[in-house]
């Protein structure tokens, strides 16, 4: 073996504590938490991936308890807005108020609003109209916010968990695709299995939480973000990459005939983008230093299954995104 330079047993060191560190969150989680294993792998991915994430799920299965919970071990800033019909904007990043110094003079002084946090808990994201969604696209990409024509930074590590009850639609709003492009995983949370449900009973119903220890902090999220960054991707796996993107596009020469038939619309670039950051972890997770087409595949349906959408055939013959992405996968490999 050749001689390693000090940045690179540094690199191979950190590669060595990723898993440990992610073994260590949920463990921590676990004293909480019951079953949910492969969404809590998932959210923690996406932060590791300085993303966001949509929880689609009904009530009672523990979305704002695994969020808060996570914001404990991270030893993150944590704050919670209720979205509903008559929420604003200016709920959500702030405004310009006018208040009267010592002196008697008035000025107006920017009170920042629930996005000035680290990890912002967006409850039922779509109960409230567009106008006040898209107050939340520019804090998702840009990470800052513009108020009146100022332009302030949102604190690093920044995220966005949104939760969406899938069954009840009465007064709800659609998310805008451009919205929905914005969360590298949307994630659908079901009922646990029986055993866990009855764990659940038990530890539920002693009037006391459990306490849970602090794991990382918003420095070593930062690490960590800067590690999955530096995980190299082959050139055959970014092909593979767009291959299963572009096969999802109804539009493409080569799409699949399933897809021409059901899918009204495909996934777009930032798509890859998610895919390839979501496969670094997973390799990360697997003690590789690259990222491999199986690391690619296991991303696939969260990163997918919110950026497409399908047409009134598959609706008609009760096809899913998830049946479709599963076709395509088969196709490819």
């Amino acid at each position: 073996m050749k001689n390693l330079s000090e940045k690179e047993l540094q690199i191979l060191k950190s590669y060595q504590d990723f898993p440990k560190i992610w073994k260590q969150i949920h463990a921590e989680m676990d004293k909480r938490i019951i079953g949910h294993d492969e969404v809590i792998d998932h959210i923690i991915s996406a932060i590791f991936c300085r993303g966001h994430c949509l929880l689609v799920g009904v009530p009672g299965l523990a979305k704002t308890y695994i969020i808060r919970t996570l914001a404990e071990i991270m030893d993150l800033d944590f704050k919670r807005v209720q979205f509903t019909p008559d929420l604003m904007p200016s709920d959500i990043t702030g405004s310009e108020m006018l208040q009267v110094e010592d002196d008697g003079k008035r000025k107006f002084t920017f009170v920042k609003g629930p996005i000035f946090t680290q990890l912002l808990l967006a409850d039922e994201i779509n109960r409230t109209p567009p106008k006040t969604q898209a107050a939340l696209l520019e804090a998702m990409q840009e990470r800052h916010v513009t108020v009146m024509g100022r332009s302030s930074p949102l604190k690093e590590p920044f995220f966005v968990l949104a939760t969406q009850n899938p069954l009840e639609q009465e007064g709800t709003y659609r998310l805008p695709e451009a919205e929905l492009d914005r969360f590298i995983f949307s994630l659908k949370m079901d009922y646990t299995s029986f055993d866990d449900e009855v764990k659940i009973t038990l530890s539920t119903t002693k009037g006391e939480e459990a306490p849970v220890d602090k794991v990382i902090d918003a420095a070593t999220i930062q690490q960590m973000q800067q590690l999955v960054h530096q995980v190299p991707i082959s050139d055959s796996v970014s092909r593979f990459i767009v291959q299963l993107v572009r096969a999802t596009r109804p539009q493409d020469k080569k799409s699949p005939e399933i897809v021409n038939r059901y899918v009204k619309w495909g996934a777009g670039p930032r798509a890859c983008q998610g895919l390839a950051m979501a496969g670094k972890v997973n390799a990360l997770l697997a003690g590789r230093a690259n990222a491999s087409k199986e690391d690619i595949i296991k991303a696939t349906i969260p990163v997918l299954n919110h950026r497409i959408l399908l047409n009134f055939h598959a609706e008609a013959d009760k096809e899913s995104v998830e049946s479709i992405l599963e076709k395509i996968i088969g196709g490819i490999k």
